[in-house]
């Protein structure tokens, strides 16, 4: 199977983020006089219904509206391929527990709330109660899992040598290069403005009170909904799910996991703010917790006080005192980015190559009078993640403008594709091992499909 560079990033933006989402696509309204039907099926009970690849489709196209039909193909391929790692995993006795099931369930939830502003605004546009979603999409967060733990012991042990990444390249014709756009890599100082005493003992008198009235017998629930700052989980009554030791900053997670069943926690101090927690059940080393956050407001002087702070920060880096990295290690809050030294990385791929339409407008309008090795005035910005204001110094580290893949520029984009590549060659050796111990059925409508072909010659040949 060979691929094109270009061809290659088009196909694999198909991921199983794709495949699965929270809602089963079967679950989606039909058309009114359209009957589903099934379209495929592996083993004894594996199905993949119309209305699950139009669904599929349909979310897709809306955020890549030049795909053409033909992609449903693609789609497909990618949902029988996850019917089948499933089904090999039920040979292989491959488990995926209870609370693994809820956990990525609740996490899933809690983003599809975000997207849609509020549980109530998601059960609206869905027309059921989260927890018929739950129930709905139970056993398909399931497959989608041991699926995945498939995959994963399929490729552990692929690995790509830098040889083999330049003799990939080498094989790609000059007219199949991709035009890779403008690019940029970046650091940033964050410095989160500090909190004045007046307006921590607010956040704390008033989380107390908060906590006094759930004491007294109002519900944790409708406090959380009413008062918590915590967008995630909010809309939820504060619901965060089932949570294992290590996924929480350790002054939550040291309270969260001495509490009893029913038990609400003193008032805990985090960076986040002040908290609430209560332990709804509790497994092993696993909690299911729902909390309360109250965040200590920042007033117009906290923030210049910080910007005041970045500013000498900056005037040290320019007078080479300090250098950029021994800058971040020494001021920024960013735990993220302070991990690498201050530089930023795409989150999908790893890479610190950025391209400048994935940038925040404010930060596009600090690097367009940056020199490369400059640094931005010190400025207010909103974090992406939290939603919370906070302020920063921008490093340009390089810029590259629009231009043809290359390994000197792109060694990491084209590293990452070729890496995909062997990974492919080692499922199609898979499939190739596999296909013929398999019950496998496809729609006579998909059988002409391309990618489908080894697979509807591998079930013609074993019906015969």
């Amino acid at each position: 199977m060979s691929f094109s560079l270009s061809s290659w990033l088009r196909q694999y933006t198909l991921t199983s983020a794709l495949i699965v989402a929270l809602i089963p696509a079967a679950a989606q309204a039909q058309p009114a006089g359209q009957l589903d039907r099934i379209i495929a099926k592996v083993g004894k009970s594996r199905i993949i219904l119309q209305s699950e690849l139009d669904y599929n489709f349909a979310q897709y196209k809306m955020e890549n509206p030049e795909m053409s039909d033909t992609m449903r193909c693609t789609l497909l391929q990618e949902m029988i391929f996850q019917k089948l790692l499933a089904e090999q995993a039920e040979r292989d006795s491959v488990i995926i527990s209870d609370e693994e099931v809820d956990a990525n369930m609740d996490l899933r939830l809690r983003r599809f709330i975000e997207q849609a502003g509020s549980q109530e605004r998601l059960e609206q546009m869905m027309g059921k109660t989260v927890y018929q979603m739950k129930d709905e999409s139970r056993e398909m967060i399931r497959e989608s899992l041991v699926a995945d733990r498939m995959k994963g012991q399929l490729f552990q042990n692929v690995k790509i040598t830098p040889v083999e990444v330049r003799r990939y390249f080498e094989k790609i014709p000059a007219d199949s290069l991709p035009l890779f756009p403008a690019s940029v890599e970046i650091g940033q100082i964050v410095i989160d403005p500090p909190v004045s005493p007046e307006m921590d003992a607010y956040a704390r008198t008033r989380i107390e009170e908060i906590r006094n009235d759930i004491k007294s017998g109002k519900s944790f629930e409708s406090m959380a909904s009413a008062y918590s700052a915590d967008p995630g989980s909010r809309d939820q009554g504060g619901d965060l799910g089932w949570v294992s030791r290590g996924q929480m900053v350790p002054e939550f997670e040291k309270a969260a996991f001495r509490l009893q069943v029913g038990e609400i926690s003193g008032i805990v101090k985090t960076e986040y703010g002040y908290h609430i927690i209560q332990n709804v059940a509790r497994e092993g080393e696993k909690a299911h917790l729902r909390h309360i956050l109250i965040r200590q407001e920042r007033t117009n002087a906290d923030y210049k006080a910080a910007l005041m702070k970045l500013d000498s920060v900056r005037a040290e880096l320019l007078s080479g005192k300090t250098t950029f990295q021994l800058a971040v290690g020494k001021y920024s809050n960013d735990k993220a980015s302070k991990q690498t030294g201050g530089i930023l990385s795409d989150p999908r791929t790893g890479s610190s190559k950025l391209q400048i339409k994935d940038l925040d407008p404010a930060m596009v309008l600090a690097l367009d009078s940056l020199q490369e090795g400059g640094f931005s005035q010190p400025q207010v910005f909103t974090n992406q993640l939290t939603g919370e204001k906070s302020c920063r110094i921008i490093y340009l580290k390089s810029r590259s403008q629009p231009h043809k893949a290359n390994l000197i520029d792109d060694y990491s984009n084209i590293q990452e594709v070729a890496l995909r590549q062997k990974q492919m060659d080692k499922q199609s050796e898979w499939l190739r091992e596999k296909l013929p111990t398999f019950y496998l059925k496809i729609d006579k409508e998909y059988q002409t499909c391309p990618e489908l072909a080894p697979w509807v010659a591998a079930m013609n040949k074993k019906q015969l």
